[in-house]
This record gives C-alpha cells, sequence and structure tokens, in this order.
C-alpha cells in the first residue's frame, strides 16, 4: 500500500493582456487579476510559494508559482 505524504503543483501561469482594451487599461487589469488571484489563494488557505514574477514587456506577467494540491499536506516544499 502506498499514500501520499507530501504533493505540491508547479505552475506557469500567464496573466495576458485583454486585446479588446485599451493598452493601459488592460495593464491595470492584469495587476489587478494577479492581485484577485493572490487573494483568492490566501481566502481558501491555500498554502503557496511564489518562485518568480515578472512583467513582461507588454504589460502582461508571468509568475511560476508552488502550491498546494488540493488539501494535501506540503510537506517542506514551500520551506
Amino acid at each position: 500500500m502506498k499514500r501520499i505524504k507530501a504533493a505540491c503543483i508547479c505552475q506557469t501561469i500567464h496573466f495576458m493582456l485583454k486585446e479588446d482594451t485599451a493598452h493601459e487599461e488592460a495593464v491595470l487589469l492584469v495587476k489587478r487579476e494577479v492581485e484577485q488571484y493572490k487573494k483568492r489563494m490566501e481566502q481558501n488557505g491555500t498554502r503557496y510559494k511564489i518562485v518568480e514574477e515578472m512583467d513582461q514587456p507588454d504589460g502582461s506577467v508571468l509568475m511560476k508559482i508552488i502550491k498546494q494540491y488540493n488539501s494535501s499536506p506540503v510537506g517542506s516544499y514551500l520551506d
């Protein structure tokens, strides 16, 4: 028999600009979306670590994140 002792998921998320919106407004919307994403994880009690968050030349945001998978224990992944 086997049991999962710790589990996390590694993601690279690209928060992209909306094409049908003025550039300045689209950049603000992306920044807001990133903050809402972080807030939602906090509200849900999801443990996470942002490895890298990079603003792209076009104003979009690329985020590399390690986060808790479902409600699995995270072990030392987020240390």
